[in-house]
């Protein structure tokens, strides 16, 4: 039910997309919102009820029947689909205009449709042939909403390492996909735990994902790709898209054998992504590019917590095994949800501004107070503030890892650095939200189009308003979504049972609902104190004579020493340019972090492979003789191999 009402309202909005006028794009909307109703409709209750639909076509399918299976942890995936692609669809229709687009428009939607219907199959497939295929249409129309803006030189190229990496992660999956099919005789996918032979095929099926997931150093089409598409396909690509690598990580080692070291090296992983992630992100200027970087940290958390869940498998302790994997399944849910509301955010201001350049804002909260205060409640719950969700699933993953050092082994005391460079992690990403809030939202205005910007409309501020709902709601009654997390737990290793919420879980709910009370009483009080005893005066300008908005704090220097502790990792490349005399001059300062793995690894090498094939070329001068010389020379090193491994 849940794969015909997919393909048939989303294939009916591909088709409405498609042309122009008034009546389409509504007709579109109506389409996709029914579906993805649909969907979450389909989805929920097996995922809170722990139901399984197993469907089999009769008749095959590019020469394989197609097999659709929702479990509990297929349906999990689902609902974030339906809730994040709802919320990004309505935000499209005000951020990408058809007045302001009517090039690519109309094409973006159909692109649009098959986007999400690629996603959804390849969350339900049971069928490697079938996966491939859904994750293949899944790529290209990704890299086609990535480049819907394609008149600019870095859109292509963003665009263009998109593919390149999503092409990689294809080989890898279908080279993985057809050896599990060589082993198994069938190209159906379902539990082989017993097949010890296959667990050295996860290694491969590890680093396909990974790329997808965007996990640390396989992150490098990340960045570009998530700051130059459209906001709201960044918010589908972070909020759900990077999640499906996720998905076939947690599907797979839940199937198949795993490797022993597999949970160690997931976990490491996950550290370095974790930590590496919101380092990078400190050093960014770029809006877009800032928030890309904090979802490469927050794969990392949920790696943490899915590399300790298999090392619980192994050492048979399943009490902190169940907590870890239940933080980073619900951290999958609050990662969609906040980081979807923060690259809405981001297209908001972008919007209203034209830039994505945090150091040309500045001021806005008082010019679009209501993205700022849902933007606000975004970064709260990445930091992993109270009350918000971003603080249950990081608890969980703390009581985890504290159950963990109780354990005799190594598991132990790898627990206990894991949970030091969790709390680095927090406290880093609440710096950074600090210096995003600080410089985009506070202080005054530095350009004119920020002096300038005006509220986002209501197609725009809807969406970021029930997202930031949402947040609220997990973290004020995290006990509300246990059910679907206690059934995917067992989906994924039946040898744990589902159970009640935790009592812990509750105590969790009823302090960060008095903590909620309080700020709801306190905020109100102390803002009407302020506005009681407010005065106008001039603004101390530290003895400057005529201060200006070029006198903030910029994202630059608000994080400067902070990026310096990680300066050997980042690579920061900083030109200034002091006064020329003794005299008052001009002076400047300026910095860029570059993407260290992308500019100082893959992109030389790639130039060195280019060199070379460029001196191979030579050998093709188009010359018959010296092709048969070739030929001849190729055929007496053959006989000369042969011949020396003949001899006794």
């Amino acid at each position: 039910m849940t794969a015909g009402l997919l393909l048939s309202l989303a294939g009916l909005g591909a088709l409405a997309g498609v042309p122009t006028g008034r009546f389409y794009p509504r007709l579109w909307l109506t389409l996709m919102l029914g579906a993805l109703a649909c969907v979450f409709l389909a989805a929920f209750p097996s995922a809170f009820h722990g139901t399984t639909w197993d469907y089999r076509s009769l008749a095959p399918i590019a020469g394989s029947r197609v097999h659709l299976l929702l479990d509990p942890l297929s349906a999990l995936f689902l609902l974030l689909l339906a809730v994040v692609g709802a919320c990004a669809t309505l935000f499209s229709r005000g951020y990408w205009r058809d007045s302001d687009h009517p090039r690519s428009a109309a094409t973006g939607r159909a692109w649009w449709s098959l986007f999400l219907l690629s996603m959804g199959f390849v969350v339900l497939s049971a069928n490697g042939l079938h996966f491939i295929l859904a994750w293949e249409l899944f790529a290209v129309s990704g890299y086609a909403l990535i480049t819907l803006d394609r008149r600019t030189a870095s859109v292509r190229a963003a665009g263009w390492l998109y593919l390149v990496a999503s092409h990689a992660a294809t080989l890898l999956l279908f080279a993985f996909f057809a050896a599990v099919a060589a082993h198994a005789g069938s190209w159906d996918l379902g539990p082989m735990r017993d097949q010890a032979a296959l667990a050295p095929l996860l290694w491969i099926a590890f680093a396909g994902f990974g790329i997808k997931a965007g996990l640390f150093p396989l992150h490098i089409w990340l960045p570009s790709a998530h700051a130059n598409a459209p906001s709201h396909v960044s918010a589908m690509l972070s909020g759900f898209s990077l999640k499906l690598g996720i998905y076939g990580i947690l599907r797979f080692s839940g199937w198949l054998p795993t490797p022993p070291d597999a949970g160690w090296v997931l976990a490491a992983l996950g550290l370095a992504s974790a930590v590496l992630g919101v380092a990078f992100a400190l050093g960014q200027h770029d809006l877009k590019r800032l928030l890309a970087y904090h979802s490469v940290e927050n794969i990392g958390i949920i790696l943490i917590g899915l590399g300790f869940a298999l090392i619980a498998i192994h050492h048979g302790s399943p009490s902190w095994g169940l907590l870890a994997l239940a933080a980073a399944l619900l951290h999958v849910w609050n990662h969609g949800l906040f980081k979807s509301l923060l690259f809405l955010g981001a297209g908001s201001v972008y919007d209203a501004t034209g830039t994505r350049q945090m150091s040309r804002l500045g001021g806005l909260a008082r010019r679009m107070p209501w993205t700022a205060a849902w933007f606000a409640v975004g970064a709260a719950a990445i930091s992993g503030l109270p009350p918000l969700n971003g603080f249950v699933s990081e608890c969980l993953l703390y009581l985890g890892l504290f159950d963990a050092t109780q354990a005799r082994g190594p598991s132990a005391w790898a627990a206990i650095p894991s949970a030091v460079l969790l709390a680095i992690t927090s406290a880093l990403a609440l710096a950074c939200f600090a210096k995003v809030c600080g410089v985009v939202f506070l202080g005054a205005p530095r350009t004119p189009r920020a002096a300038c910007a005006h509220e986002s409309p209501k197609l725009m501020l809807v969406p970021m308003a029930v997202l930031a709902a949402a947040c609220a709601l997990i973290g004020l009654a995290p006990f509300v979504v246990w059910p679907a997390l206690a059934h995917a737990a067992q989906c994924w290793n039946p040898a744990w049972q589902a159970s009640p919420a935790p009592a812990f879980l509750l105590r969790i709910s009823g302090v960060q609902t008095v903590l909620a009370v309080l700020a709801a009483v306190t905020v109100p009080m102390l803002l009407a104190l302020a506005r009681r005893s407010r005065r106008t005066a001039v603004t101390w300008d530290c003895g400057y004579a005529q201060p200006s908005p070029r006198m903030q704090y910029t994202a630059q220097s608000f994080a400067s020493t902070l990026t310096g502790w990680f300066s050997a990792v980042l690579r920061p490349h900083r030109v200034d340019a002091p006064p020329a005399s003794s005299f008052p001059a001009a002076a400047s300062r300026s910095s860029h972090t570059p993407e260290t793995v992308l500019e100082l690894i893959v992109l030389p090498v790639a130039a060195a492979i280019e060199r070379i094939a460029l001196l191979a070329r030579r050998l093709q001068h188009g010359r018959v003789q010296s092709y048969l010389l070739y030929l001849v020379a190729g055929l007496a090193a053959l006989a000369i191999l042969i011949w020396s491994a003949a001899r006794p």
